[in-house]
């Protein structure tokens, strides 16, 4: 394999569609051809600044195709096989995609040793739809918080943050946790709020702030928040009520609240990565308990796939816009210079990048 390819390129702080060349993989390698892909709230982070991470092609939450494999890799993975990608290593921290290594951002992507090896190509079926690719993996995020939670058997479950993974949640909760679970999705703008309310699965509504509700108890609460506003969507929860609380959302380093002294909050997520260790640790801070977690285990994604597979209708809608490499990157411009989620007039909710990359 030889030549180039077209890829979302991070240079200089600037943000362009750019050929780059097309690496053979090597032994135990896989190059891929992402079919769709999505921009998750990390990768926005990441255009803004506000995080650190090297990978010049970002992007980790798609599906692709197998195009080429490297001496020694297993013949499930021959070319033309449908696969997603586990963008997380339980136990390499050299392997996270789209941020210390080239994401699906592209039409090609080389996946090291490392990832094929540790178990994290997965093939899917053949008939899979590769439209919903940008839901898989935040969908599995929320797998693996709402199996984490299920433990602590909650009868009131509040999703703060009303991005992708806070309306995933609200949509999957009572396939996960029980049909008699009581669900709020907590906003912090009345946009967010007004886009809820049109929505088919809009689960029960209140603003940030707003009057103080009793809710049915155990209270368990989901924060899928950025990481700039995950310790006041923590604090909010605490002052909810909240018996458990899953930290979804990313923290800056050292993160605190004078509400829970003592506890690390940033420690508290780490503890649990890629779905290890199982089950999650969880710290006891007085009456309330709390964990977090980074990326999700191979299971989580295959149960993402089968819940899309069974009712597609109730999730596709959250993919508000859908653009090729040029489009997405146009958007993704837009979206560096400001925190506005209206584009094109609608509420971003998620974008889809249609990729070319199949022969």
């Amino acid at each position: 394999m030889n030549g180039t390819h077209r890829a979302i390129v991070r240079a200089d702080g600037t943000l362009s569609v750019a050929r780059r060349p097309t690496i053979a993989p090597g032994p135990g390698e896989l190059s891929v051809a992402a079919l769709y892909a999505g921009l998750c709230g990390t990768d926005i982070q990441m255009l803004r600044g506000l995080r650190d991470d090297p990978a010049p092609v970002i992007g980790h939450e798609g599906i692709a195709r197998v195009t080429a494999a490297g001496a020694g890799v297993p013949e499930a993975f021959a070319p033309g096989t449908l696969v997603a990608v586990n963008p997380t290593h339980p136990t390499d921290p050299s392997f996270l995609m789209g941020h210390n290594v080239d994401g699906l951002l592209q039409e090609r992507t080389l996946l090291p040793r490392t990832a094929v090896t540790g178990g994290l190509v997965l093939p899917l079926p053949e008939a899979t739809d590769v439209t919903l690719a940008p839901l898989l993996e935040p969908l599995a995020v929320v797998r693996y918080a709402l199996d984490a939670l299920a433990a602590f058997h909650p009868a009131t479950l509040l999703v703060v943050g009303d991005g992708v993974v806070g309306h995933l949640a609200v949509r999957a909760a009572q396939r996960w946790l029980g049909a008699g679970v009581h669900v709020a999705l907590v906003h912090h703008t009345e946009r967010g709020r007004a886009f809820s309310v049109a929505c088919a699965y809009p689960g029960d509504l209140m603003l940030d702030g707003g009057p103080a509700a009793v809710w049915d108890g155990p209270v368990a609460a989901l924060l899928a928040t950025p990481r700039d506003a995950t310790v006041a969507a923590l604090e909010s929860a605490l002052a909810a009520g909240a018996d458990v609380v899953d930290i979804v959302g990313g923290l800056p380093p050292g993160a605190a609240t004078p509400l829970l002294p003592g506890v690390d909050l940033t420690a508290v997520r780490s503890a649990n990565c890629g779905g290890l260790p199982d089950p999650v640790h969880v710290t006891t801070a007085g009456q309330v308990r709390l964990f977090g977690h980074r990326g999700v285990a191979n299971r989580h994604l295959r149960e993402a796939a089968s819940e899309l597979a069974r009712e597609p209708g109730r999730y596709r809608d959250l993919i508000t816009h859908e653009y090729d490499l040029d489009g997405a990157a146009s958007v993704m411009r837009a979206l560096a210079r400001s925190r506005e989620r209206t584009v094109d007039g609608r509420r971003l909710i998620k974008l889809s990048i249609r990729i070319t990359g199949e022969d």
